[in-house]
């Protein structure tokens, strides 16, 4: 299971149509829009008997904090460009909500252990993920071309806590499904837009 912001369609399709006319130039898996998030926390193996009660301390968690302006803005791979297996396309927070996003973040890793489930992953890194190769690749160009990409700005106002099921989904990748949505809190000033 993970925590995640899901941006809206039209943002998932415009970065989907800006890597349309390149997709055939690589052999990647390349992440199907509908499945687009931004990762906050990755728990590793909730028990069925547990998914409530973490739904529940991500809806607690969630409510503390606020409302985030987004954009997909750049590109990254991990571990790295020259050695890739993952490519990614990067998250921008409007200055003000930098910190916000980060303290999200944290709040959903430490829902984990509160409930008695593992938190995987190493530091948070706002991203999407774009593709995932098979083998370590150089993606040094794919980054420098994302690094021009620069899609419309979003409002992520809530938390979706989502399962995943390895190798049910199309082509034997993973299947996801929304299992609770948590809202955050309004932006101040967020009222009269």
């Amino acid at each position: 299971m993970f925590a995640a912001l899901v941006p809206p369609e039209e943002v998932a399709e415009g970065l989907a149509d800006f890597l349309a006319p390149r997709r055939d130039a690589a052999p990647f898996r390349w992440t199907s829009p509908e499945q687009v998030h931004l990762t906050l926390a990755f728990y590793a193996d909730v028990p069925e008997h547990d998914v409530e009660a973490l739904a529940e301390t991500i809806a607690d968690t969630s409510a503390r904090r606020r409302a985030l302006r987004l954009r997909v803005a750049g590109g990254g791979a991990f571990p790295d460009p020259d050695r890739g297996r993952v490519l990614v396309a990067g998250v921008e927070a409007e200055e003000d909500d930098r910190d916000e996003l980060s303290r999200l973040a944290g709040a959903c890793r430490r829902a984990g252990p509160r409930v008695g489930t593992e938190v995987d992953g190493q530091r948070f890194r706002p991203h999407l993920t774009v593709a995932r190769c098979g083998r370590p690749t150089s993606l040094t160009s794919w980054v420098r071309l994302l690094d021009s990409y620069r899609g419309p700005p979003w409002a992520a106002g809530e938390v979706s806590l989502v399962a995943s099921y390895l190798g049910e989904g199309p082509r034997r990748r993973p299947r996801y499904q929304v299992v609770a949505v948590a809202p955050l809190a309004p932006s101040p000033g967020a009222e009269g837009k």
